[in-house]
């Protein structure tokens, strides 16, 4: 039998599809398996891992050994013990044998290096009394001294979907939800590029993004993660510095205000009056003043007793940029975010904010919640609610971007902004 010219073709080109087919196959395999290294915790008195079903633990030697749940880790002056038997190394990593891992942990005085304590609790609470963190991945413990790191390595959608309802409601709008997917996928992305000599990509905590393995995880937060799946938010083919916060309250805020280092071209205000239905839209705060004080040296501020606090610049988008302090021992000027920090990022919402009396107590009242670059979480709620795309709202809020899908295209590493 003959054959036709564009079967022949068709033939002729099989070998061709088969490799391109491969290649194409090849890479998606690769996004799919892409991980991110979290850090749940730093300064572990004491770590209960359990699962259904037995668990295998890889020693730092390599060896293996297959164990009943749940088990114990703790660090003694010896060395790693689980179950009180010493192990081999400073480091174990644990995977389930059938589906995901449960985590409680015990943490020595507060939470160490920045991280906070997650939904497993403050120290000092028996096991007993912790709500279990499920995660999926694997478990990475270290040895630090005494105490223990737990690194959580996952999947990196399945970490966008612990991300995503740990940030905002899961009852949100269904394109609110993918807007905070990709947000959350790229900044995992950007930060692991940048992270190859730390031992982790991102903290479980506000310090980057609330991670709370899979709790809240319910079929919205799947729907808006796999209808988004690989997608991130590019500047110039590299996966951005996708920042976000929950209020505006105003226009959003240049990221150099914010972070000296990052004057990046995407992260620039943008007007933002569709928050005003946020909770965080007013607020109002006081401080004790000897509290301030200690809290400024703690920070490394020499002050006195402080007599006046008073802002004296301000950004373009009419936050706080610098002030000045008053007191005993002269005169202090420090940044806004300085007095957040020192004071403590739940106390003081935001530099959007006017120093109402000055006593006993600082009272301040403001508007909005968050450091205000880039991404507004109420803006975005109010904008997916009027009937605009999730890709439309993330370029409004971060400009001159692109969105890429990371499993179709090649990303390049981010450069670092010029201080």
């Amino acid at each position: 039998m003959a054959l036709s010219p564009l079967t022949r073709h068709i033939l002729h080109s099989l070998p061709v599809m088969a490799g391109l087919l491969l290649i194409f196959l090849a890479r998606a395999q690769s996004v799919s398996a892409e991980s991110i290294r979290v850090l749940l915790a730093q300064e572990v008195l004491l770590l209960e891992v359990s699962s259904d079903g037995e668990l295998a633990l890889v020693t730092e030697a390599g060896e293996t050994k297959v164990l009943r749940s749940p088990i114990r880790i703790s660090s003694r002056a010896d060395g790693l013990h689980i179950d009180s038997r010493r192990v081999m190394g400073a480091q174990v990593v644990i995977r389930p044998l059938r589906h995901s891992l449960s985590l409680m942990m015990a943490q020595a005085g507060g939470t160490g290096a920045g991280v906070r304590p997650g939904p497993v609790g403050q120290s000092g609470v028996g096991l007993a009394q912790r709500a279990a963190l499920s995660i999926s991945g694997i478990v990475r413990v270290s040895r630090k001294g005494h105490l223990l790191s737990v690194l959580n390595e996952v999947d990196l959608e399945e970490y966008v979907k612990g991300v995503v309802p740990s940030e905002v409601s899961s009852a949100w709008h269904p394109e609110m939800l993918k807007v905070q997917a990709v947000a959350a996928r790229t900044y995992a992305l950007y930060n692991k590029m940048l992270s190859a000599a730390r031992e982790y990509d991102v903290v479980s905590t506000i310090q980057d993004q609330v991670y709370r393995g899979r709790s809240g995880v319910d079929h919205r937060v799947e729907e808006a993660v796999e209808s988004t799946r690989g997608i991130v938010v590019t500047h110039q083919h590299a996966p951005i510095y996708a920042a976000f916060s929950s209020t505006a309250a105003g226009p959003t805020e240049d990221a150099v205000n914010v972070w000296p280092n990052k004057d990046l071209p995407y992260l620039k205000g943008v007007e933002c009056p569709f928050d005003i239905e946020s909770p965080h839209y007013q607020w109002k705060a006081s401080v004790k003043i000897d509290q301030l004080e200690q809290s400024l040296r703690r920070q490394g501020f020499s002050v006195g007793t402080i007599a006046t606090i008073t802002p004296i610049v301000y950004s373009r988008a009419g936050r706080v940029a610098r002030l000045r302090i008053l007191h005993s021992g002269g005169e202090t000027v420090l940044r806004g975010e300085d007095l957040r920090k020192a004071v403590g990022y739940t106390v003081i919402p935001s530099t959007q904010f006017e120093v109402e009396s000055i006593g006993v107590e600082v009272v301040l009242t403001g508007f909005g919640a968050g450091h205000a670059v880039g991404l507004c979480q109420w803006g975005a709620k109010e904008l997916a609610e009027l009937g605009y795309a999730y890709n439309s709202i993330l370029q409004y809020y971060y400009p001159g971007t692109e969105l890429h899908n990371a499993s179709l295209s090649q990303l390049l590493a981010p450069a670092i902004p010029t201080p």
